[in-house]
């Protein structure tokens, strides 16, 4: 979708819709709502009187202009209370806007800037969240489809989206805010594409063929391990994950040098086990299909790196996706089998479906070992952790208060919900093993909280954050700018947080 800014007069725009909004309780419009009422000669304000129009939140009403403005349709957009709108809010509205107008005939919209008038949020947050909204919200999946990207109506949805803004000085300011916008939406779309694959098109050969263009394309480094690379490495763990797969596994290392110097300020560590069937201690096959998205930490990172290097931040950052299948097999991996971690670390496999965190730690220890001065892990870790939070937010453990903090901050700039689980020391000893230096898993009680615990051992007092994102990486249905299918959560905030990092130094 095209997204632009102009200076003009709403009700002027040539396209086919024109949209503007309204506030809860507002009974007479004013800004560019209250410009098109006039020129609508006060349909808008009938629609109200009448009981039609509100400006609750998610409403919108479609009225027909009969030649009094360029545009043929208006499309009122309820905002709805004054007080709790935000630029989240904006975000949210355009994702539900776009499904909305995905109607024959409509290809141009052209909008007033959502919360830049009497909302008095900048301008600029406006058109970047407008934009992201717009590209996040109007994302299908539909390459495995033969009948193309039309809905059952015929229409495909908007190809242009217009932002009108009546203050000319404002337009540059807001076109840059919209091509920063671009390039974040564009890097979720890119994990939601990969995460979205049946797994048979999205193998650990693909994921890092796609890196590898990434790279190309970025002048990005790229290096891939090879399974007999990561054997002479001493990747104990993350081989023992492999043993049962035909599928070739890849330990991917994407590299951006923003600044230059030793070691890297960042590394973006993502679990891509890229189908779980949890091997051995094998999981129960009703719903087994969606464990092809165990992969969506290790998409999470690629496409971060990637927009950061888009954006030029200032900042060092290495992205390492350790990628394979779980699979069953004569030569998989056994409950009670011991493998020895990239660190000389030994593990007691108790149960081989908990193996994202094993193909994590040799990554971690491997960031270490590259210089690594923070690290952040995302992962489809536990089942416990829906248990514990739902699909509203995603699980942030870690052993670093200022980390943590700016990890929080970049999800609330992303429009993202983090809760903090603890982290305390006791909950090692359900960790402990009788015959190496720990196991792989805790038991049910606290399953998210010991997951973090195993990770945590190779980390070895790195500042450290994992985002335990298994109740939130795939969406029952379309809200605001989260559709159905892989949700994209965790891709912004990873970017946020390099952002931030190159602007303190």
């Amino acid at each position: 979708m095209e997204i632009r800014v102009e200076a003009g007069d709403i009700t002027r725009a040539a396209a086919d819709v024109v949209v503007v909004n309204l506030f809860e309780g507002v009974k007479a419009p004013g800004g560019g709502t209250g410009a098109v009422d006039r020129a609508l000669g006060g349909a808008i304000s009938e629609t109200i009187r009448l009981g039609d129009l509100s400006g609750k939140a998610n409403e919108f009403v479609l009225l027909y202009t009969h030649g009094r403005i360029p545009a043929p349709r208006v499309v009122v957009a309820g905002l709805g209370k004054a007080a709790e709108f935000t630029v989240d809010s904006v975000r949210n509205l355009a994702g539900n806007l776009v499904r909305y107008l995905r109607r024959p005939g409509i290809e141009t919209v052209a909008t007033i800037a959502h919360g830049a008038g009497i909302a008095g949020l900048p301008p600029a947050a406006c058109a970047q969240a407008i934009a992201e909204g717009a590209l996040l919200g109007g994302y299908r999946f539909t390459r495995r489809k033969g009948t193309g990207t039309k809905d059952e109506n015929g229409a495909e949805g908007p190809k242009r989206l217009i932002i009108v803004e009546h203050d000319a000085a404002k337009v540059p300011e807001m076109q840059a805010a919209v091509e920063r916008g671009r390039i974040l939406a564009e890097a979720v779309n890119f994990a939601r594409d990969l995460a979205n694959e049946p797994s048979n098109y999205a193998t650990p050969t693909v994921i890092a063929e796609r890196a590898q263009e990434l790279a190309h394309e970025l002048g990005l480094e790229c290096e891939v391990l090879e399974r007999a690379d990561a054997e002479r490495m001493g990747m104990g763990a993350f081989l023992a994950v492999a043993r049962g797969t035909d599928e070739p596994p890849k330990m991917i290392r994407l590299a951006y040098r923003g600044k230059g110097g030793e070691g890297y300020d960042l590394a973006l560590i993502g679990k891509g086990i890229t189908f779980d069937t949890g091997g051995i201690s094998l999981k129960p096959a009703q719903n087994m299909e969606a464990m092809k998205a165990d992969m969506t930490g290790a998409v999470s990172v690629i496409a971060a790196i990637g927009a950061i290097a888009r954006l030029k931040a200032k900042v060092d950052v290495v992205a390492i996706a350790p990628c394979t299948e779980n699979m069953p097999g004569g030569h998989a991996t056994k409950p009670g089998d011991v493998a020895v971690a990239l660190d000389g670390k030994t593990i007691e496999i108790i149960n081989t479906d908990a193996e994202g965190r094993l193909v994590l730690a040799d990554a971690i220890c491997w960031a270490r070992k590259l210089g690594a001065r923070r690290i952040v892990d995302v992962a489809t870790l536990t089942g416990a952790v829906s248990v514990a939070l739902g699909d509203q937010c995603y699980a942030l453990l870690t052993n670093d208060e200022t980390l943590a903090s700016q990890v929080e901050a970049a999800a609330r700039a992303a429009g993202e919900r983090t809760w903090r689980l603890p982290m305390f020391k006791e909950y090692e000893e359900q960790l402990k093993s009788d015959v190496a230096d720990l196991k792989n898993t805790g038991g049910r009680n606290a399953g998210t909280i010991t997951g973090a615990k195993f990770i945590e051992r190779f980390v070895e007092g790195t500042p450290w954050v994992h985002l335990d994102i298994a109740g939130v990486d795939m969406a029952e249905k379309d809200r605001g700018w989260i559709v159905k299918g892989a949700s994209g959560q965790a891709v912004r905030p990873l970017i946020h947080l390099a952002l931030a990092l190159a602007d303190s130094g």
